[in-house]
């Protein structure tokens, strides 16, 4: 069981061997097949033409293609929180309603019985024209089975627009409130100004001690699970 001191050493050594991880706006081609009906914009003679802006961050993939193309579309409306919201409210709701979540799967019901029921869903939920007009895009395409994916991506993206920084704190036993506040200010200080860290703490036995810090790409193991592992090897 890891005890207060553990957890406070390996906090000490987590605060010095880690390094800020600062997200660069990159910039983002968005192109007009994937931005029709919610972020497209007149060419010069009346066509589409492709549009480009910036995203806190590049995604890559199906998904993060439309999570971007979302992101874009919410900042120009304006509207970024509340299509957040709309989006991670149906997300939940497909959980708990399973002949929902079996229709947004389902790639034989037709397009456009998909197209009508999203449209009828949104206005009851009465979702922003920017969030309907993305799930329409979504049940066209038959990718509202990729939706809670899709929702995934989007909040990393929002993350990154609001400066915050989600980091994965795994523990023997919860953090005591000393350790934990400890831990966030070493978490602010590394980060820097500009950017706030977001923990989730998750609890796993198997590490026997210590604890593990995920952000970003890096991971920091000073379990004593590892730590073990590694003198074992060196002993052998």
């Amino acid at each position: 069981m890891a005890t207060a001191g553990r957890i406070r050493s390996s906090l000490s050594l987590f605060s010095k061997v880690i390094k800020s991880d600062s997200v660069a706006s990159q910039r983002y081609i968005l192109h007009p097949q994937l931005s029709k009906n919610f972020a497209t914009a007149p060419g010069a003679k009346g066509g589409e033409r492709t549009l480009e802006y910036f995203v806190p961050m590049a995604l890559f993939g199906g998904t993060g293609n439309y999570a971007s193309a979302l992101f874009l579309a919410a900042v120009k409306a304006n509207s970024l929180e509340k299509v957040e919201t709309e989006l991670l409210d149906l997300v939940e709701a497909s959980k708990r309603a399973p002949t929902f979540f079996q229709f947004m799967k389902d790639l034989a019901v037709p397009a456009d019985i998909r197209v009508k029921a999203i449209n009828d869903i949104c206005a009851q939920a009465k979702y922003s024209e920017t969030t309907k007009n993305f799930l329409v895009v979504l049940a066209e395409n038959e990718r509202l089975r990729y939706v809670d994916s899709i929702a995934e991506r989007f909040v990393e993206l929002t993350m990154a627009h609001k400066g915050e920084v989600k980091v994965i704190v795994t523990t023997v036993i919860p953090l005591p409130p000393e350790e934990e506040k400890d831990l966030k200010e070493t978490l602010q200080d590394i980060l820097g100004k500009g950017k706030k860290a977001k923990v989730e703490q998750k609890i796993d036995p198997s590490i026997l001690g210590g604890l593990v810090v995920e952000f970003g790409q890096k991971v920091f193991d000073m379990s004593i699970k590892t730590r073990a592992q590694q003198m074992e090897r060196f002993l052998a």
